[in-house]
């Protein structure tokens, strides 16, 4: 099996995006072959052995091919003719916007190529907060209580200490704890730096929360199950750091009945919607009930760190990729108008 992996592109996320297709640079066993995508959203063909951080802060990946996606893949120029970037599979790793909100999935689509990732409906349900919370709501998956605001909206209902989060960001960017009325207009207006609406959720100190990803090949492939480090909440430094996780983490020490009703929210959550990707869904555990944090459809490395066998995983969810329904135009109905008008 030989990838293509899309990173970078057009988002606050676009350098941790790199950091997650360097770290994934040596775990895939398979050929790979690495495309980026600046902030032009320009593509270019990055060699495996100029894959570092530098490479991209300096510019110096515009002396890289630039690439063409049309039917069937991408495509490089040379002197006499046009050749395809030969891969099997593409793997989504853009994180943030224009990978998560649905804009690659649906160039993918549109120009035929078999992509690991979420697809359209999947990230725009993933990559909106809200949104996520209705999906769990009619999943019957619990989610704390939230509120919304939009920009220039100062005053909030839900009572101190919250956590406030940009709708349509990850990473962590934008995110504040706010425990003393004092601090709450300075972490919305750093919040509104990103997103025009931000959503508020009660704090709620010494949470259960744990972690776990998976997929669906032939059956369910589920990750070990993690437990965080405990700190308030891993801000985007320390996920900066997280994204380059390459060894495998220890599984958290929970009963099988905690591991079970997680595994059980998990398939619910992925169902037919992220038939596909690869996600990781945070969960809270309050009283002995699971509630849904977020969805993560293109987790930062990929979560390689949670799985025995990365590469055995993404190579069992390559062999079951969802197909779209192909359409048949045989223009029957025009033609049968055209007849009865004598034309």
């Amino acid at each position: 099996m030989k990838y293509g992996l899309v990173f970078g592109a057009s988002s606050y996320e676009h350098e941790v995006s790199i950091v997650s297709a360097i770290a994934l640079k040596d775990l895939l066993k398979d050929n790979v072959v690495f495309i980026f995508c600046d902030e032009q959203r320009e593509f270019y063909l990055i060699s495996r052995k100029l894959l570092k951080s530098k490479l991209f802060s300096s510019g110096e990946y515009k002396k890289e091919s630039r690439l063409t996606l049309k039917k069937g893949g991408f495509y490089q120029k040379s002197l006499l003719k046009e050749s395809r970037v030969e891969f099997d599979v593409l793997i989504n790793l853009v994180h943030g916007r224009d990978g998560e909100d649905g804009k690659m999935a649906s160039l993918f689509n549109f120009f035929d190529i078999p992509f690991i990732g979420p697809g359209i409906e999947a990230s725009v349900i993933s990559y909106n907060k809200l949104y996520t919370k209705w999906y769990a709501k009619e999943l019957g998956i619990k989610t704390v209580d939230y509120e919304l605001l939009r920009k220039g909206e100062y005053s909030i209902k839900i009572p101190l200490p919250v956590i406030i989060k940009p709708l349509r960001l990850g990473s962590s960017i934008g995110v504040s704890i706010v425990k003393e009325e004092s601090e709450l207009s300075y972490a919305l207006d750093v919040a509104y730096e990103f997103d025009d609406k931000v959503l508020i959720e009660p704090f709620i100190d010494g949470v259960k929360e744990y972690n776990l990803a998976g997929c669906k090949g032939e059956d369910f492939i589920f990750s070990v199950v993690e437990e965080p480090q405990k700190e308030e909440f891993l801000d985007f430094d320390k996920k900066y750091l997280d994204f380059s996780r390459t060894k495998q983490v220890l599984e958290a020490k929970i009963d099988e009945s905690l591991k079970q009703k997680l595994h059980n929210s998990f398939k619910k959550i992925y169902a037919d919607m992220f038939e596909g990707a690869l996600i990781r869904c945070d969960f809270f555990v309050i009283e002995g009930e699971v509630f849904l944090n977020e969805i993560n459809p293109i987790p930062g490395s990929y979560a390689n760190y949670l799985f025995e066998d990365f590469t055995d995983t993404i190579r069992e969810l390559s062999n079951h990729l969802p197909a779209e329904r192909k359409i048949d135009i045989n223009y029957a109905y025009i033609d049968s108008i055209q007849k009865a008008k004598g034309k």
